[in-house]
This record gives structure tokens, C-alpha cells and sequence, in this order.
């Protein structure tokens, strides 16, 4: 039987994330995200209920988090499930979480200043670098399609292949 383990989350960021290193050097970060819904009840008034999901990111994705991320800040996140599992003084306990493998900040930019990681001024020469928007699991610029990517041409009108 196939099975199939995928979460897309859009959120707000609901505490700072706190970037450690295990003992191999690799970086995790936990972050907690607030995913509103609003939907009409039988009577017909909305509800709003928001649901609070932990998420761990590893790698370069989580020292991004680490540098760019602060509470509040809106968020997309792809991952898939986890179920983990312990006992505790003869208590089995279990909490589903979702491990994050590719981080979308979204948001604006504040303003035309360009600023870079948490309110500090970006240092000059970092104009040419691709932008902080999509970053999978492998710390890469994922490449896909962003708002920022469809103001910026990239060819001539001999490239159209109509």
C-alpha cells in the first residue's frame, strides 16, 4: 500500500527560534507556528480557532530561521509528520510534530531601506545574492516561482518561442 507524508503549513511564528548545534555540527532549531481558520458554524456565525503545531528544522534551514525568523513573523512551512513517543515515570506520552523541509518567509521587505536579518542593515555586495525567500532542507535556494521572480525579466523577446 502507497502512503504519501506532506504538510504545508502558513502561519505566524509564535516565539523567537533558538538556534542550537547537536554534536555533529548540525544546526536544529524548534519553532512554534499559529495557523488560523475561520469557518461558518450550522447557525451561520464565524469561528475563528487557531491551532498551535511545533515545527524542527535542521540544516543550513534552520541557522536561515535562526538569523531571519523573530515571533510573529509569517511563515510557510513543508514538511511531513512526526510521531514521537516516550514514557515518562510509567506514562507512555506522544506528541505529533512536523519536521520542516523547506521554509518560505513571506512578508514584506521593510520598506526600500533593505534590510537584512533582523532589522540590521544588510552589509553592502549582498544585492546580487539570490533572494531570502525558499530554502529546502539542503540550505540551496529552492529556484521556484516568487513574487519577487516575476518582476525580474530575464531575456528578450527572441527567447518566445510563439
Amino acid at each position: 500500500m502507497a502512503s504519501f507524508n506532506r504538510v504545508i503549513l502558513l502561519g505566524n511564528v509564535t516565539r523567537d527560534p533558538e538556534l542550537r548545534y547537536i554534536s555533529n555540527g548540525t544546526a536544529v532549531t524548534d519553532i512554534g507556528l499559529a495557523v488560523n481558520d475561520r469557518r461558518k458554524t450550522a447557525s451561520g456565525e464565524w469561528v475563528e480557532e487557531t491551532t498551535f503545531v511545533d515545527v524542527t528544522l535542521w540544516g543550513r534551514t534552520a541557522e536561515i530561521a535562526g538569523e531571519y525568523v523573530t515571533k510573529g513573523s509569517p511563515l510557510m512551512i513543508e514538511g511531513r509528520l512526526k510521531l514521537d513517543t516516550w514514557e515518562k515515570d510509567g506514562k507512555k506520552n506522544s506528541k505529533l510534530r512536523v519536521v520542516g523541509e523547506k521554509m518560505q518567509l513571506l512578508g514584506s521587505r521593510s520598506g526600500g531601506g533593505g534590510d537584512g536579518p533582523k532589522g540590521k542593515a544588510r552589509p553592502a555586495g549582498r544585492a546580487s545574492e539570490p533572494p531570502v525567500d525558499e530554502f529546502d532542507q539542503s540550505g540551496g535556494y529552492d529556484g521556484s516561482s516568487s513574487a519577487m521572480d516575476a518582476s525580474v525579466p530575464t531575456g528578450s523577446d527572441d527567447d518566445i518561442p510563439f
